[in-house]
Parts: structure tokens; C-alpha cells; sequence
């Protein structure tokens, strides 16, 4: 086949692109021309306008075959995936200075950790934020997220500023064509700009992730992979356990932090969380203890499953000088528990202690490897830039069931 020659279209030029077979997903609002990616391996593709098109994945989603290929008409540029931060606070970069955290503990580092990535700015309303990720990383700083968007063209914008910012910089995004958006936790401050994400993730308008970051920790995976293969047998029923220290109201302590051991959960068991009750100390208090009851529903296809809802019971507690973020599964044949330094695999054996009874014995005790929770997240985004049909992990729609749980609750406007 005759090589039709290369027309670079972009600031950093494309190699030209040798014969191969390539993917196409149908054309989005955002994207009228398609997106192409070499079959199999995204990674080392160079398309480029002038590039020829031997595959196609047409309106339908199936694959089709041409036997004159097509013309590309238009592409991304081939390089390292350009990524701006709005919002330059503590999960953005100022953690990254904790000595005792597992690193990269932050957006930004893991974005300079990524050899895939580059860092090309950061934006904050703060004089002082932005003066201390200059010095920090670098890269050049705005006041103003839109210019910075319009003027560093990046493939992915993570958005790490209060929740009730995070849909209108989710639709600047998507309105700027940039392609990946990764929104910090809760969603967002109610469910109707939550619904706003999710609707355009899910009308791919732009691909959205929450940095729900549990679900791409290493310890968090293996925990469903246990669960999953029912190496314990069925779960019967959850329990957890929240505490954040002494200074905040219990309420505050569900949306701000209860955001990611309710989205844990539903992570690790695949069903869907269902409020019922709450009883204890007042939402509005910063002591005592408050009780959330529910049960966790399962999918659709599982309904006629052994245990097709499960019982789950969430202690919030306030006035303790410590934190506490634990999550236990009571199982068939023995017991998990999961948490912020805890990873336990208890299993049921003959009872050392009275004959004719079994007792749960200790199996696994403590995580001993790293869990990458910000580097797996940060290339599941970019799997997204490079791959248009991979879906995240850790999509809005997830997002969103969380909020749901969290509004049915008890709304955020009553905070």
C-alpha cells in the first residue's frame, strides 16, 4: 500500500504512521471528527492528519473492515499527555510535603511521577497557593482556570477544589474539549450538580473519573479480589467505622470523609447502598456517636443471588482524638477487615478454646507492599486520553451513587 504523506497539524509535529490496523469510535459532540488509536497498543501510536484508517469501529460499535482505508482529517497530538491542576491546595500538592505518607500522596505527584505525563500548570484563586506550586513544581500558575485551559490545551484537567465548584469546572472542561476531567471527592455539594457530571460523562461529553482513590488502591483490590472469588464464603453483613478527630461535626465527617468509605464498600462488594436509619447523637454535634443502618442491594443481574441485599450498620464518631477508617465484612467461613493501616483475613478453623466449635483465626495481617492508590489512578486517566472506549474505574456514575446514599441522608445544604 502506497504511504500518503504526513501533514503535521500540531505544535509538536506527528511522526508519520506506518501501515497498521486502527480503531475509530464513533463521532461525540465534543469530537465531530472521531478518535483513532492504533489496535491493541495506544500507546505507541502516531496518528496523524494524512494517516490511513485500515479498521473502523462504526456508529453500530461493531468492527468493519474497509478495503480502501480513509483519510484521518484530524488528531491529537502524539506525546506526553499534558495535564493542569485547578484547585492547588493540600490533596493538589501541599501533601506531598508529609514525610509519613505513602508517595505520591497527590495529584500532582503522581502526574510527576507518570513518565507518560507532563505537567503543564496549575490554578488557584489564591495568590499564595499558586506562589507555593511555582516554587514547589515549576510550572507556570493562573488565576483564572479558563485561561489556563485555553492556553495550555490540557488532555487532562483535574479539578481539586471545593465540591461546589466542581460541576461548573467540570462543564468549563467539557465546553474547553478537553478530554479527561478527574474530580476530587464528594462529587459535588448536592445531587442535582452531581447529576449534571454524571450526565456528561455518560453522554461522553467529556470522560469524567472520581478520585474515589480506594478503588485503585493495591490492598483495596486484593480485598475484593478475596471477596469476589468468595474465599470466605458469602458476605452476611458490613460494619464500619469512622472517626476524625475532635473538631468536626459529625455531619461534616459523613460528606467530607464518609464519601470514601461509602464508595469503598459499594466498591468492594458491587452493590448499591440503601439508607434506612439513624439514630444517636445529633448530626449538628462534634461529640458522641451516631448510627447509620442500611442494607447493600444488589445488581439486577444478582437479584436471585444467596444474599441479594446485605445488612451494613456505619458508626460516625466525634470527640475522639484519633482517626478511625475501617470497614469489616462478616463472612460465611471468616472475616475481613480493611482500613487506613489495616488489612486482616481471619479464617474459620477448629476452636482452640471449646471442642465441637470453630473460631476465626488470623491468616493475613497487614498490607506489606505499596498501593500505588494515586499512580493507578492517574493511569487509569490516562488509559482514558489514550484509549476513547476504556471506561474508568472510577467513573461520575460511581460519584454519583455515592451522593445519592450521602443526599438520602441527609442533603448537603442542611450542613
Amino acid at each position: 500500500m502506497e504511504n500518503i504523506p504526513v501533514v503535521p497539524t500540531g505544535p509538536e509535529g506527528f511522526p508519520r504512521l506506518g501501515e497498521a490496523d486502527f480503531l475509530w469510535t464513533k463521532p461525540r459532540p465534543h469530537n465531530p471528527a472521531g478518535t483513532l488509536s492504533a489496535s491493541g497498543c495506544p500507546q505507541s501510536s502516531a496518528l496523524c492528519t494524512g494517516s490511513r484508517v485500515c479498521a473502523v469501529y462504526d456508529d453500530d460499535e461493531t468492527l468493519k473492515t474497509y478495503n480502501s482505508p480513509l483519510q484521518v482529517v484530524s488528531a491529537e497530538p502524539v506525546g506526553k499527555i499534558r495535564v493542569a491542576v485547578v484547585g492547588l491546595g493540600r490533596i493538589a500538592s501541599l501533601l506531598e510535603e508529609d514525610p509519613l505518607r505513602e508517595k505520591p500522596c497527590t495529584h500532582t505527584g503522581a502526574v510527576i511521577a507518570n513518565p507518560d505525563c507532563t505537567l503543564v500548570g496549575g490554578a488557584d484563586k489564591d495568590e499564595h497557593r499558586r506562589d507555593l506550586f511555582k516554587k514547589r513544581w515549576g510550572s507556570p500558575v493562573y488565576a483564572d482556570a479558563q485561561d489556563m485551559i485555553k492556553d495550555l490545551r490540557p488532555h487532562i484537567l483535574i479539578i481539586a477544589t471545593n465540591p461546589d465548584s466542581h460541576a461548573a469546572y467540570c462543564s468549563l472542561a467539557s465546553s474547553c474539549k478537553v478530554p479527561v476531567a478527574v474530580c476530587e471527592k464528594p462529587l459535588a455539594d448536592s445531587l442535582e450538580k452531581a447529576r449534571h457530571i454524571a450526565y456528561l460523562h455518560e453522554e461522553e461529553l467529556i470522560k469524567i473519573l472520581t478520585n474515589h482513590e480506594r478503588r485503585y488502591a493495591e490492598d483495596y483490590i486484593e480485598a475484593k479480589s478475596i471477596l469476589g472469588k468468595k474465599d470466605l464464603g458469602d458476605v452476611l453483613s458490613v460494619k464500619a467505622s469512622l472517626y476524625m478527630g475532635s473538631k468536626r461535626s459529625l455531619i461534616d465527617i459523613l460528606w467530607h470523609d464518609g464519601t470514601h468509605l461509602a464508595d469503598a464498600v459499594m466498591f468492594l462488594t458491587g452493590f448499591t447502598m440503601i439508607h434506612e436509619q439513624k439514630w444517636g447523637s445529633r448530626f449538628d454535634s462534634q461529640r458522641g456517636t451516631a448510627f447509620l443502618a442500611g442494607y447493600l442491594e444488589a445488581p439486577k443481574p444478582l437479584v436471585k443471588a444467596p444474599e441479594p441485599s446485605i445488612p451494613f450498620v456505619i458508626e460516625l464518631g466525634g470527640k475522639r482524638d484519633h482517626i478511625v477508617f475501617e470497614i469489616e465484612f462478616s463472612c460465611e467461613q471468616g472475616r475481613l477487615r480493611i482500613g487506613n493501616g489495616i488489612f486482616e483475613v481471619w479464617n474459620s478453623s477448629p476452636s482452640p478454646y471449646a471442642e465441637g466449635y470453630r473460631s476465626l483465626q488470623r491468616h493475613t495481617d497487614g498490607f506489606k507492599r505499596p498501593t500505588y492508590y494515586f499512580v493507578n489512578m492517574l493511569s487509569d486517566a490516562v488509559r482514558c486520553v489514550l484509549d476513547p472506549r476504556h471506561q474508568p474505574r472510577s467513573s461520575a456514575l460511581d460519584g454519583l451513587k455515592v451522593i445519592n446514599y450521602l443526599n438520602s441522608i441527609r442533603p448537603w445544604r442542611n450542613l
